[in-house]
């Protein structure tokens, strides 16, 4: 059987914590900022754990990050 493969896409976007859990940026603050509050251009900057319904789908394209 041949090694899986690491969806590099997602490699990209997400983080695994040492206490295993998997960390994402929040989308929206790339450009266009102009008309943004500074409020919430402070708020998307913040990072979001990855929600527990999602981690099945990210732990076949992670297979080689330990996921707890």
């Amino acid at each position: 059987m041949p090694k899986m493969k690491t969806c590099r896409a997602a490699a990209k976007r997400f983080r695994v914590t040492g206490s295993g859990k998997i960390i994402r940026r929040q989308q929206n603050r790339s450009h266009l900022l102009f008309h943004k509050s500074p409020k919430r251009k402070r708020r998307l900057a913040k990072t979001l754990v990855v929600s527990s319904s999602d981690l099945p789908r990210l732990m076949s394209q992670l297979p080689y990050h330990s996921v707890n």
